[in-house]
């Protein structure tokens, strides 16, 4: 009887690498450590004494050099968890407000017809070359005038750094949704339209799926420039019971002085979320901005 099994063996693919390959790792690693190494020598430092970091910055915090006085003195000295309460709950509606008005506004303009359309395309492209500093001062004239800046309410005070951040990303999220709404078919959206759809359900139930690497794309630079976002924060957060996280690291540098272990320990406390983010969500964030591209 004629042996078969040998035809059950898949074939082993043998990967072959020259030396520009090799060379081309060999720079991306020099780069990633170049990279990786300031966050390590921070949160290392975070461990020592203030005293020690100077004479010995490089040194592994091993033994003596060991110490949680620095974590003990911004837990006991800062209210790190609202200040880390209210940079999630900022830049979580941040996000979801970009992603919602933007969207829409993407969806508006690459699918229907009407006049000035692409005035307001270019109004959008150009909107981006005025910096938050530029137009700070207006904003914070008309929101005062809304009586909803440095109140004793809570959730005015959240709303007037929310309003100025959401209108800072929503050209940049227009632009990266309608690039890939553009290439997106129209087949889905006519069967839904056939099918009795209305113009919201077509979006949420057809556009956003789709478009999810895009959303999240858009989703994860929101968060990420509304958590960082000291500027703004310096202007409308001022009672220290609603200070940002960032903020918070603002006052501590300015108190604190040459206490370099206690800022290293701030520091470690301030990047812990955006490491989080970009670990789990790297990937989507090249998919998202080039996808529309790979699909036009």
């Amino acid at each position: 009887m004629k042996d078969n099994r040998t035809n059950d063996i898949a074939p082993v693919k043998s990967h072959h690498y020259n030396a520009g390959t090799g060379i081309v790792y060999i720079i991306l690693s020099i780069w990633a450590l170049t990279t990786i190494y300031p966050i390590f020598w921070v949160v290392e430092n975070s461990f020592k004494a203030k005293d020690k970091i100077l004479s010995n910055s490089f040194a592994l915090p091993i033994g003596e050099l060991f110490t949680l006085a620095n974590y003990k003195k911004a837990f006991g000295n800062l209210n790190i968890f609202q200040a880390y309460g209210n940079s999630i709950f900022i830049s979580g509606c941040v996000t979801i407000g970009v992603m919602l008005v933007a969207g829409l506004a993407a969806f508006a303009l690459v699918r229907f017809s009407f006049k000035g359309k692409a005035l307001i395309g270019n109004l959008i492209i150009a909107a981006m070359m005025f910096p938050v500093f530029a137009t700070i001062i207006p904003v914070y004239t008309m929101e005062a005038s809304w009586h909803i800046t440095n109140t004793d309410n809570w959730l005015l005070t959240m709303l007037s750094v929310i309003l100025p951040q959401i209108a800072g990303n929503i050209c940049f999220a227009i632009i990266v949704l309608r690039s890939y709404i553009q290439s997106l078919p129209l087949d889905l959206e006519e069967a839904a339209h056939l099918e009795g759809c209305s113009i919201p359900q077509i979006f949420f139930k057809i556009i956003v799926p789709l478009a999810k690497p895009s959303l999240v794309t858009v989703a994860i630079f929101s968060f990420l420039w509304s958590y960082n976002d000291l500027f703004t924060q310096m202007f409308f957060l001022r009672r220290p019971e609603m200070r940002a996280i960032t903020r918070l690291l603002n006052e501590l540098t300015s108190q604190e002085g040459t206490n370099y272990g206690l800022m290293a320990a701030a520091v470690t406390l301030v990047i812990i979320p955006v490491i989080i983010v970009y670990i789990f969500l790297q990937k989507y964030i090249i998919k998202g901005m080039t996808a529309g591209a790979i699909k036009g």
